[in-house]
């Protein structure tokens, strides 16, 4: 499963490159989502890696940025408690429910009363460059180096 963040504005983006943001749910810089590995979306990342940045979220990360930033919808974006997550998907904890989305079983986006993508601030200590791929910059695949990213923003 990977997670995706916009790291680039909307300025100077070809037509082309914005609508296949707009297909991954990232409209906005600092917005994140949750993908699965298929080809179809290696495909689209391939094509966006000059304004995202992507790796392979593990369980810990996907928990505690469910937990921090999950909203729903309406309500003024509520934070999302253990007592609406069970209302709404019917799992009795994060975990549950993290362990769901990595497993393939449900998608955030099947929910309506959940916002499916997350918005994040910006890392703190900075970005290293928004112009450079990754490990000179920040840009492009980063692998497991994505958690500490994701910790950085939540």
């Amino acid at each position: 499963m990977y997670a995706v963040i916009r790291l680039r504005g909307t300025v100077g983006v070809p037509r082309r490159i914005e609508d296949t943001l707009k297909l991954l749910r990232l409209k906005r810089r600092y917005w994140c989502n949750i993908l699965p590995e298929t080809d179809s979306v290696k495909g689209m990342l391939e094509k966006v890696k000059d304004f995202v940045t992507y790796g392979e979220i593990d369980k810990d990360t996907l928990v505690h940025l469910l937990r921090k930033r999950l909203r729903m919808k309406g309500n003024g974006n509520k934070k999302v408690s253990e007592e609406d997550l069970k209302k709404i998907t019917g799992f009795n904890s994060f975990e549950e429910f993290a362990d769901a989305l990595i497993s393939g079983k449900v998608k955030l986006k099947q929910f309506e009363a959940l916002f499916p993508f997350f918005r994040l601030r910006p890392p703190s200590k900075g970005l290293k460059s928004i112009k450079e791929h990754w490990p000179k910059g920040d840009l492009g695949y980063r692998g497991k180096e994505i958690n500490e990213l994701l910790k950085r923003m939540i």
